[in-house]
């Protein structure tokens, strides 16, 4: 049968993208519009036939490598020095060559996490203005699907995008103002990764052996194991399909489908292998980190996980302890009308003890967000406290970025004597008020109470209650919305804190017991 020039001419473009395939490949993060990290010893990777010669080069620098058996390769760029200008950068390999035009040298930042990292540009605050002016083409961004998965993926559907006002709404709010503050005030290039993932638990971000292999996480592993020995999705399917089928019939709505937990965000690993893996290794300068909501009920667990994620990601990556910056729980839920325990305060305590990694920082924001929404829009203090850490530690600004935080209790005349560390220049401030709004006190009966605090020092607090003649405990912003109004004058909330070491009530060692 005579074949028609049609299929003649999509025969060769298959032959061809076949034999593209098969040869020269380059990862969705090694491509056009990318930043590469100013001042580092840069990875480039990606595949070739087995045993091919691959060649790279960019910016008068020449570098090689050879594919190994699986066809991988990778070099590494000479250092080079920030700059704006475009830069072309060609992969050749048996005759073969990519490519790859408008790439920049500048900041390069992980914007990781769980929904609030996620949260969009278009949902944050002022987001038509917001849109409106991002005209910035030396703000790069690129997002990493998600995809849960036990299987180690070396790549993912992606690309670099120039910051402009179609393409910045759908990126993460957080990071693409962190970003903008950062270039607005280093005038460089910023490139940034978004792999957050909604709803995400902080184990799924950690490698499933190191998971299993943790004595401290056993109860976290034999969950799972449990889980996925007795787990049919395939059934839940079939009986959630049958049960639609019979809502349909009765003109009524049909229930929600099942979510597959082998393939979701909670299984530990299951982020690490999926999202994070096919980033590992690529040029950064460091990271920040929302995320937390979903460790809440086991937040007396949390900075153990938390620093052994952080642990592990900076040994994957092999360049040392790169800067790592979080954002502590913001407040939500029902304001309480007297003082006690919380799950979301023992969290953010937890992700305070975290500070206690080297090169490790905390955007404090219980005072920006909404109680009746997991989701606050304001977005851009959030990203401006943690730009204040960046630009102190890493690029030499001097700015204050600490929140103030406890240092010591005296106990004097009934009254207790906070003095806090990192006041700033100026000293503490109440916000709104003259006293100190937040504080709980307790004596000897572990029985809480709010408390009457009084600045009466740059660094000190004086706080007292009448139902207390002994303070034994004080501790303040310990609520899941808490009412606190303690500042530096740069306007940087106190840290939340507790003095006291009562146990626990996330800790399940700490349940009541049944009665017998």
């Amino acid at each position: 049968m005579k074949r028609s020039p049609l299929f003649l001419t999509i025969l060769v473009s298959a032959l061809m993208v076949s034999g593209l395939e098969a040869g020269l490949k380059l990862p969705s993060l090694v491509g056009s519009h990318m930043v590469l990290q100013r001042d580092l010893a840069n990875p480039i990777w990606g595949w070739a036939d087995p045993g091919a010669d691959v060649t790279v080069t960019i910016a008068g620098q020449a570098q090689a490598a050879k594919a190994d058996e699986a066809g991988k390769w990778k070099v590494t760029l000479n250092p080079m020095a920030g700059s704006s200008h475009a830069l072309r950068m060609t992969i050749a390999s048996k005759g073969e060559s990519i490519i790859l035009s408008n790439i920049v040298v500048g900041e390069v930042w992980i914007c990781s996490g769980q929904s609030n990292m996620q949260w969009s540009v278009s949902q944050s605050d002022d987001a038509e203005l917001e849109i409106a002016s991002a005209n910035y083409p030396n703000i790069r961004f690129i997002s990493v699907p998600q995809v849960g998965t036990q299987e180690k993926q070396d790549d993912f559907k992606g690309q670099w995008d120039i910051c402009t006002p179609e393409t910045a709404g759908e990126f993460s709010g957080v990071g693409y103002f962190f970003g903008r503050q950062l270039h607005q005030t280093l005038g460089v290039p910023i490139g940034l990764i978004d792999n957050a993932w909604g709803g995400s638990a902080a184990e799924a971000w950690i490698s499933r052996e190191v998971i299993d292999a943790d004595t401290r996480l056993q109860n976290v592993a034999e969950q799972w194991k449990t889980t996925e020995a007795n787990y049919d999705y395939e059934k839940m399917m079939a009986d959630w399909k049958l049960k639609a089928d019979e809502a349909k019939a009765a003109g009524k709505p049909a229930p929600r489908a099942p979510s597959n937990q082998l393939t979701g965000n909670q299984r530990p690993g299951n982020i690490w292998a999926g999202v994070l893996h096919p980033t590992i290794g690529y040029g950064i300068r460091g990271t920040i980190w929302y995320q937390g909501e979903s460790n809440a009920g086991r937040a007396y667990q949390y900075d153990e996980v938390f620093a052994l994620m952080i642990s592990e990601w900076r040994k994957a990556w092999g360049i040392g302890d790169f800067p790592f910056y979080w954002v502590q729980l913001a407040d939500f839920m029902a304001e309480k009308t007297e003082p006690g325990e919380s799950s979301w305060a023992e969290l953010r305590e937890a992700q305070t003890k975290t500070l206690a990694l080297p090169n490790t920082g905390q955007a404090v924001i219980y005072d920006i967000g909404e109680g009746r929404d997991i989701h606050p829009r304001d977005k851009q203090n959030v990203a401006k406290r943690l730009a204040r850490i960046a630009l102190a530690r890493d690029y030499g600004k001097t700015i204050e970025y600490q929140s103030p935080s406890y240092k010591a209790m005296e106990v004097k005349d009934g009254k207790a004597i906070l003095t806090f560390d990192n006041v700033g220049v100026a000293g503490l401030y109440a916000f709104d008020t003259q006293e100190v709004i937040g504080l709980a006190v307790a004596g000897e009966d572990k029985v809480w109470h709010w408390g009457v605090g009084k600045i009466v020092g740059p660094d000190k607090v004086e706080v007292s209650s009448a139902a207390v003649a002994t303070p034994v405990a004080v501790r303040y912003a310990w609520a899941d919305n808490p009412v606190a109004n303690l500042y530096s004058r740069n306007g940087l909330p106190v840290v939340p804190f507790r003095t006291d070491d009562w146990p626990m009530t996330t800790d399940p060692a700490n349940a009541p017991k049944p009665a017998q």
